[in-house]
């Protein structure tokens, strides 16, 4: 019985910021003696009256605006490799044109990344078609294609710039036949 009388030891309780933290602030009584700020309205501050909160729902947009803007994002996304190209040459330009890591690895991603856009044309493209765009599309997809194609043209400069193009003629020495001359011509020493 003793152990009854004496109080439970209660946990101690929560902090005052733990408390502020909970419960939200409580909004303060609108002084009417107070003027609004120049510039402000009530429809700037967040708050609607009952007429305005009653605006019609919005429609979905008909098929043919679907349509229209489909176009012109997949028109971005064609020309996104094109966008590319002058920062792509310019890392090419400053990479040098020894063979390092840097520049190889360069390289390597400067085809890597048309090739993979040429061969995933179809793929890219596939969340922008529909019967309105199918006809449309194909124009889209060539030049996203040509895009890619310059871009590889920048790769072929690079490598040419380093020197692992073979264009010119010591690089095919290998299979050149010996030539055979016309005439010997012998020095006597008298």
């Amino acid at each position: 019985m003793a152990q009854e009388s004496q109080p439970k030891h209660l946990p101690p309780p929560p902090p005052k910021w733990v408390i502020n933290l909970n419960s939200p602030p409580r909004r303060k009584a609108n002084n009417t003696h107070v003027t609004n700020p120049p510039g402000y309205t009530e429809a700037s501050s967040g708050k609607r009256n009952a007429a305005s909160s009653k605006t019609p729902a919005r429609k979905p947009p008909s098929t043919a605006e679907t349509d229209t803007l489909k176009l012109k994002k997949s028109w971005e996304l064609a020309l996104a490799p094109a966008k590319a190209l002058p920062m792509n040459a310019i890392m090419m330009y400053m990479s040098g044109n020894s063979l390092q890591i840097f520049s190889i690895m360069m390289v390597f991603m400067l085809f890597k990344n048309p090739i993979t856009g040429i061969f995933t044309t179809n793929e890219v493209f596939r969340r922008f078609e529909s019967e309105g765009t199918r006809k449309q599309l194909w124009v889209v997809k060539a030049c996203y294609v040509l895009m890619n194609c310059v871009a590889l043209a920048l790769g072929v400069w690079k490598v040419n710039g380093m020197g692992l193009l073979p264009t010119t003629r010591s690089d095919w020495l290998a299979w050149e036949t010996e030539r055979q001359p016309l005439e010997r011509v012998i020095f006597a020493f008298r």
